[in-house]
């Protein structure tokens, strides 16, 4: 009993030692033990403009973070939430993407860029029939040559049936400067 309590003891003194020098230990930057810690006050880049520059390098796990990061920030916002669905399209997370997209198209009606990314989503799950009347709304509210190659493809995709060839995989995603998503079919295959 005596044994533990001094065993404590020692422990406890040693433990105190070092944490006066960890305490006594300033984060500057010439320290190279000392992490920078979240940077703080107002020369912070936004979370949102992180993601996206991550997004468009191809980095999508990590732009997902960011947007993570931004709603914590200010909320889940229908624009953060069409970021995060996008991130999730290009990861293959087409489920959770169309969620957030029926969201952000809820609040926001009239936002064509995401009504065109709700139809990729849509289109990519093999849901035609809504994908194109998606792209269609979504080309009403912006007339972009992306969403009508987009419509093009999803009104192929109906008139070839559902049997389609195996080159039906063969499709690409390929995200434009403006956030849009545009579907691109493999050359001879469609309109």
């Amino acid at each position: 009993m005596i044994e533990r309590l001094l065993a404590l003891l020692i422990a406890g003194t040693v433990l105190s030692a070092c944490q006066s020098g960890i305490a006594g230990r300033s984060a500057v930057t010439d320290d190279p033990l000392t992490a920078p810690g979240f940077a703080r006050g107002d020369d912070v880049v936004d979370p949102l403009i992180v993601g996206d520059r991550l997004l468009a390098a191809g980095e999508a796990e990590l732009a997902l973070d960011s947007y993570v990061r931004a709603a914590a920030g200010s909320g889940l916002t229908p624009e953060i939430k069409g970021a995060m669905a996008g991130a999730n399209i290009k990861l293959g997370r087409l489920g959770q993407a169309e969620r957030l997209l029926r969201d952000v198209v809820a609040v926001e009606p009239r936002n064509g860029e995401a009504w065109n990314n709700l139809g990729v989503a849509l289109l990519e799950q093999g849901k035609h029939g809504e994908a194109l009347r998606v792209f269609e709304t979504a080309f009403a509210l912006q007339p972009s040559p992306e969403i009508l190659d987009n419509l093009r493809i999803a009104g192929a995709k109906i008139e070839n049936g559902g049997y389609g060839s195996q080159k039906d995989g063969a499709f690409t995603l390929t995200r434009r400067i403006n956030g849009v998503y545009d579907l691109n079919a493999p050359d001879g295959q469609f309109p």
